[in-house]
């Protein structure tokens, strides 16, 4: 009689299949030796494509991006186009192999965030190679055959987020393709114009285009690897929805020696009501924010217990004292629900502050979702939590008979958002990418069962009920999001190989 064993013993004889030793992989032999080959060409390529500036909004260079994209996989030989909709285009390829044992989907995005030129140490849509090692150093581009160390840093936006997968996936094709290795997968790739800007038009054009969607397994390509540096893959991510809340006081900024005391300030307003929404541990006090969040299971949880420390090196890498979470260790707490501000203004500071009593303040702030929690509800939570200090809100600029009829308004103004995602670590799928990606990386994966940012997969998994497995290739300490963004290059030389594994995998 079989005795049914628990999901967590399951697991570890699951990962004890995937990491068995793998008999050494040609195909990765002579991809290292084609990427060692044409470091110099693989950077101009990058270069070209990071020259094109990719904020969402700008649509005249978003196209330019998209085109551009849509050449790039033609000269690979894959059948190209544009997927077009309210938003920005998306670009959609397709490479079919014969003899092909699966269908890889591939989702990047290539637009990246708003950039404050003034913030970043070069244009950031100005290609610039740095070397850390010697204070940062600008260096001019390799010729073939010069030197490149790997530890030398590219710096730009969408460096890591989200267009050094894009050259990565490409570059192992070529490589793939020069050294005479076949593919073992049909590939479909979706490259996505507006990640950044909250993916508002994706869902309706994933549901237009669901007949071309159909894969065994999607991977996603977003994200960084590990903070320990090793590769590492997850199997979901949590779902985001943002908000803009703007509290009044005078109808024009007043002088503060006349007024103050008496003209209530909107700045010391919105610090209160965002102070009431979090403890000093970091646990958000907004009512039900925590209710229904589906738990992890035996095996995620074994997972996040088996996940190499990095917290007491991150403290140090970022300065920190203590964290948030009383102790508990970052890969728990990114698997929650979370509540963040990502910036406030009123007036101006510093050298260029006024002694005025501000007109108003806002503040711009992300939560984020893990599955069992809707954008929706959680916005409705917030705006719940708002009126409860006494607050009326409007989702409209208030009138002035409005300022003075009510002493405290918000406005909330949100974003569509999109829900988190999850899929099983111990698919069939899950274990041959694992193993794929062993071969390529000499040792097994960290494997993550939630990234902590977000990604729109939640839409992909709801239009076609497929597996969405995370492979990141970029450096965690690229400042995503930020000025100054950078891609270190071994990350990329190794993210090659990862997808050439990928690409080749029985």
């Amino acid at each position: 009689m079989s005795v049914a064993r628990p999901a967590v013993v399951r697991f570890a004889c699951f990962l004890a299949i995937c990491v068995l030793p793998i008999s050494a992989g040609m195909p990765l032999d002579d991809v290292r030796q084609y990427v060692h080959d044409h470091r110099a060409e693989i950077l101009q390529e990058f270069r070209e494509l990071l020259s094109i500036p990719n904020v969402a909004s700008d649509t005249v260079n978003i196209r330019r991006n998209a085109h551009k994209l849509v050449e790039m996989l033609e000269h690979r030989g894959v059948k190209a186009r544009l997927l077009e909709g309210d938003g920005p285009p998306v670009v959609f390829g397709e490479l079919s192999v014969a003899g092909a044992k699966r269908t890889i989907a591939i989702y990047v995005h290539y637009d990246g965030q708003p950039v404050d030129a003034s913030k970043w140490n070069n244009d950031p849509f100005s290609p610039t190679l740095r070397d850390p090692a010697n204070g940062g150093a600008v260096l001019p581009f390799p010729k073939p055959g010069d030197r490149v160390d790997p530890e030398w840093r590219l710096f730009a936006r969408s460096a890591s987020d989200d267009k050094a997968p894009i050259i990565a996936i490409l570059q192992a094709l070529d490589a793939l393709k020069a050294s005479g290795h076949p593919l073992t997968a049909n590939l479909k790739f979706f490259f996505e114009g507006e990640e950044e800007a909250g993916s508002t038009h994706l869902d309706k054009l994933v549901m237009q285009n669901r007949a071309l969607l159909d894969a065994d397994v999607w991977i996603c390509a977003d994200g960084p690897v590990h903070q320990t540096r090793r590769q590492s893959l997850y199997f979901g991510c949590r779902g985001v929805v943002s908000a803009t809340i703007t509290i009044y006081g005078p109808d024009r900024p007043l002088h503060s020696g006349h007024y103050g005391n008496w003209a209530p300030n909107p700045a010391m307003r919105l610090a209160k009501l965002l102070a009431s929404m979090k403890d000093d541990n970091g646990r958000v006090l907004i009512a039900g924010f925590y209710d229904g969040v589906e738990p992890l299971g035996e095996v995620e949880k074994k997972a996040i217990r088996d996940m190499p420390p990095s917290d007491t090196e991150l403290m140090r890498e970022y300065g920190l004292a203590e964290t948030d979470g009383r102790g508990r260790p970052l890969a728990e707490l990114i698997t929650e629900p979370s509540l963040n501000i990502d910036g406030l203004r009123s007036e101006y500071v510093g050298p260029e502050a006024r002694t005025i009593i501000p007109a108003e303040a806002t503040a711009t702030i992300d939560m984020r979702l893990v599955k069992g929690i809707e954008p929706e509800q959680q916005l409705a939570r917030l705006i719940a939590h708002i009126k409860k200090q006494g607050y009326v809100v409007s989702e409209q600029e208030p009138s002035r008979e409005m300022r003075l009829k009510y002493p405290l308004i918000a406005r909330v103004t949100s974003s569509q958002g999109y829900k988190a995602s999850r899929t099983r670590m111990d698919l069939p799928i899950a274990r041959e990418i694992i193993s794929a990606v062993t071969r390529a990386s000499g040792r097994p994966p960290v494997l993550i069962p939630m990234l902590g940012g977000s990604t729109p997969m939640a839409i992909f998994e709801s239009a076609t009920g497929l597996p969405q497995i995370g492979v990141p290739i970029v450096n965690h300490d690229n400042n995503q999001h930020s000025s100054n963004e950078n891609l270190r290059l071994q990350n990329l030389w190794d993210g090659i190989e990862v997808f050439a594994a990928i690409m080749t995998m029985d």
